[in-house]
């Protein structure tokens, strides 16, 4: 029997609907600043701040029916393809973030995704902070519930203080609420179904629709790969792997 409105299934359409409503124009405005950076032909770079929060990255590269000037700026050690208690202890470590921004290289006018549904530890706030700095325009996806409610004298804060959506020029909301789950069951008193990638994971996309609109009104053809695993999908990416190869190091 399928899941009720009450439920896990519910919950998910609520919030993706709420996110459809609320965050359009937020979504739209990203799009463009997306859309410029391939009109200036420039890599549009992601990142994650720790954990989870790095599959949206994963989301957006090399994906079939996604862009193909996504420079994800990926540090294992953050992702969820470390060992768990490692990359817990790295994403609360000062400087971290700093050091995988500046690996990367960004530059003044280059545009960053940063995802981080708490958007308050130190490997996301060091990455925006260095972004900033670089004058880079930075596209925030995180959720303001986490950041209203987390303490500003919370130990796993940043030491500064600050919420990601402070350094951002583009917020979008992901509304993930507080603990990240939305399923209370009568008898147990662990809360269970976390939701943040669900919304997460579409607004990756919707992102990337935004950004394919907004150039087609430029007249620019914006660069998405096809699948490569249907008839002529290697010979149609050919060309945007020799133009992107060289330039997005994970390619």
């Amino acid at each position: 029997m399928r899941d009720n409105s009450n439920g896990y299934y519910g919950q998910v359409v609520d919030l993706i609907t709420r996110i459809e409503e609320e965050q359009y124009e937020n979504m739209k405005a990203a799009g463009q600043l997306m859309a410029e950076a391939v009109k200036e032909d420039r890599l549009i770079n992601v990142y994650g701040g720790g954990g989870h929060t790095t599959l949206p990255v994963g989301e957006m590269f090399f994906r079939a029916g996604g862009l193909c000037n996504i420079n994800p700026c990926m540090e294992t050690g953050l992702s969820v393809f470390n060992q768990a208690q490692k990359y817990l202890a790295l994403e609360r470590c000062e400087n971290y973030g700093r050091a995988i921004m500046d690996y990367y290289n960004l530059q003044e006018g280059d545009v960053l995704i940063i995802y981080h549904n708490i958007g308050t530890n130190a490997a996301t706030i060091d990455a925006a902070m260095e972004a900033k700095e670089r004058g880079v325009k930075i596209i925030a996806v995180s959720s303001s519930d986490w950041q209203e409610k987390v303490p500003k004298d919370y130990e796993l804060r940043h030491s500064s203080r600050k919420n990601l959506f402070d350094f951002a020029d583009v917020c979008i909301d992901d509304y993930n609420p507080f603990g990240d789950t939305v399923i209370n069951l009568e008898g147990f008193d662990t809360p269970i179904g976390p939701i943040s990638n669900m919304t997460d994971f579409y607004i990756v996309h919707r992102l990337e629709i935004e950004c394919a609109k907004a150039c087609l009104e430029m007249g620019i053809e914006p660069p998405f790969w096809r699948s490569a695993n249907v008839p002529g999908g290697d010979e149609f990416n050919a060309k945007n792997l020799k133009k992107y190869s060289p330039r997005v190091k994970m390619l």
